[in-house]
């Protein structure tokens, strides 16, 4: 049985900055406080939070339709909100099985929401940091085959990571864990614009660092992988809908697949 974690309501936490952004209810003052410093030092901060929500939705859909996954490691899970993973991937495949990881305590309060599931398809939640994939691999592999193809998704976690090679380290070491077949879909902050670079200081005087990266540092962790078009681009720019008429942001994706 889960136990009631200790919340910290005198740190903002990205998950529930997120939520704000995305105008979720599960925020503290502080959260709103560091919403609004960011939204001032980058307006286009509600854009980019938007366009990666619409990334997941895209990727999910992707993998269990045209790719034929049925497995999902969804890493930096964030709190609830419409059309999480299991949602996308059990309406288009009702027998997926996925397993999100989050650290936040608030996101594991919230674990029962998502631990809910279709009758043929299962969920599980993993309580760990990004950066200790063994753990994350070891509790995950109670309710996935690693022998099988697995769409790992990490969206708007990996800025989380102070050093870049810690970064791509923990991506290739859970690629190394999943067989060929498998996806990865990324998502992160860029450094393409003062705004971006001026929001990142804001969060780190604020106590809650993100790291920006290049797109090139974002196509770094494709090393290996069979890029799906249209590539390294802008999130927003990832396969718009027809017709919509898209702005580049600062925040970079890919899909890649293992060979």
């Amino acid at each position: 049985m889960m136990t009631e974690p200790s919340i910290d309501t005198s740190r903002p936490s990205s998950a529930r900055v997120w939520n704000y952004l995305l105008n979720g209810k599960d925020n503290f003052a502080v959260d709103r406080d560091l919403g609004e410093a960011l939204r001032v030092a980058n307006p286009q901060i509600v854009g980019v939070a938007q366009s990666q929500r619409r990334f997941l939705k895209q990727a999910v859909t992707l993998f269990a339709g045209e790719a034929g996954i049925r497995q999902f490691l969804d890493i930096g899970t964030g709190l609830p909100t419409a059309d999480n993973t299991h949602e996308v991937a059990q309406r288009v495949a009702p027998a997926s099985k996925i397993v999100y990881v989050d650290n936040d305590p608030l996101v594991l309060v919230h674990a029962r929401a998502l631990l809910t599931s279709s009758p043929e398809g299962e969920t599980a939640y993993v309580d760990s940091d990004v950066q200790d994939p063994e753990r994350i691999l070891r509790e995950a592999a109670q309710t996935l085959d690693f022998t099988r193809p697995v769409a790992l998704t990490m969206i708007g976690i990996l800025g989380n990571v102070a050093d870049y090679d810690e970064a791509r380290s923990i991506v290739t070491r859970l690629l190394a864990a999943v067989p060929s077949g498998s996806y990865l879909a990324v998502s992160d902050g860029t450094s393409t614009s003062a705004q971006s670079v001026e929001s990142q200081r804001v969060a780190k005087q604020s106590g809650h660092p993100y790291n920006l990266r290049t797109p090139d540092e974002i196509a770094g962790y494709f090393e290996g992988l069979d890029l799906l078009e249209p590539g390294v681009v802008s999130t927003s720019l990832w396969r718009p809908e027809p017709g919509a008429e898209a702005e580049p942001l600062d925040v970079y994706c890919a899909v890649g697949r293992k060979p």
